[in-house]
């Protein structure tokens, strides 16, 4: 299949268009560089050995995004494209409603003039809210306290009526943290300044980049009191895009939401003291406050996914904090330190 993935030269979108490619499907990325880097093209080219054709578009311009589909003809689209910064969108909700409401029904409105009818939407574990049960399964009633959260839920429900009332199909899929980078050393997690998820930031510490984590929080009712959580290896998310791409394109379902997740909670210190044995590094930390809206544990419950989709999560924590590691030390600044030398 012709595959559009928006948002494709970002974190996930990157490493799903690799597994694309490994999958037998010809990749296409439309991307605006907002949360990305072109950088990250030549990379891609590296790493599967083929050009992937890339267009610098804003989504939200819908004149634009018709063109796009008109000379691309996409048989499936793969929608990441999203401003994602949680504490950024109680700031500006407006941009965060703007954009991210506006380029999903930009893409769905284009999609339905050239007819193509398959779309894998990248949700996020958000939807289920502040009072989501520590194992979270699939659920209708979808809430968020957060604008970029509420996006999730609204583009859902979008997508929801349109396929119900059309013969467009499309897989939800919600997850939590990917963490891990390509084993080549050539993609991975690029945050620019501060990064606000915990492995990036754990990695530059363990570089001497960062002088100390701050844990927040270690009085949580968990076995050593900080919060447990569901990590995927960023390669077994795209993975699971693959597979629900195969699966809606067969046109038994009109729309499906999956989890993504590896279903087996990692609390922070054995988060860090993971990335301690790969790095053989040590990442000094300090314990801080709990900080607000933290639940003590959640994670995935994946029994939907493996029974319909034949997707599970193949990689260990070792794994994403080995991969990780190996690309934080070939790319010290990330996209910015040029082009790397592939490893293996």
């Amino acid at each position: 299949m012709r595959v559009l993935i928006t948002g494709g030269a970002g974190y996930i979108g990157s490493h799903t268009a690799v597994q694309l490619v490994r999958a037998g499907h010809d990749p296409i990325i439309v991307d605006s560089y907002v949360n990305s880097t072109p950088a990250v093209l030549p990379r891609l080219e590296q790493v599967t050995g083929r050009r992937i054709p890339a267009y610098d578009i804003d989504l939200v311009d819908e004149a634009a995004t018709r063109a796009l589909f008109d000379e691309a003809r996409p048989d499936a689209v793969i929608h990441f494209a999203a401003l994602k910064a949680v504490s950024e969108s109680v700031d500006d909700p407006f941009s965060y409603y703007r954009n991210n409401l506006q380029s999903a029904l930009s893409v769905v409105g284009a999609m339905l003039d050239v007819g193509c009818r398959t779309m894998i939407f990248s949700s996020s574990a958000t939807v289920y809210g502040d009072g989501a049960a520590p194992s979270t399964e699939e659920q209708d009633h979808l809430s968020s306290g957060t604008p970029y959260g509420r996006t999730k839920v609204m583009i859902e429900q979008i997508l929801t009526d349109i396929a119900r009332a059309s013969d467009l199909r499309v897989a939800v899929l919600r997850y939590f943290n990917p963490v891990g980078a390509h084993p080549s050393g050539l993609l991975g997690e690029s945050p620019a300044g501060e990064p606000s998820n915990l492995m990036p930031y754990i990695a530059q510490v363990a570089a001497g980049k960062r002088e100390r984590l701050t844990v927040f929080g270690g009085d949580y009712p968990t076995p050593d009191g900080t919060c447990l959580r569901d990590y995927l290896h960023v390669l077994d998310l795209a993975d699971g895009h693959v597979a629900a791409l195969e699966k809606i394109a067969e046109g038994s379902i009109d729309v499906r939401a999956w989890n993504l997740g590896r279903g087996t909670p990692v609390s922070v210190l054995e988060l860090i003291h993971a990335f301690e044995q790969a790095s053989g590094r040590p990442v000094p930390y300090v314990v801080g406050p709990r900080r607000a809206g933290d639940l003590p544990a959640v994670w995935a419950d994946t029994t939907r996914a493996r029974s319909e989709l034949g997707w599970s999560a193949e990689r260990s924590v070792e794994e994403m904090c080995a991969d990780t590691w190996r690309w934080q030390c070939a790319n010290p600044d990330g996209y910015d330190s040029g082009i790397a030398t592939a490893h293996g």
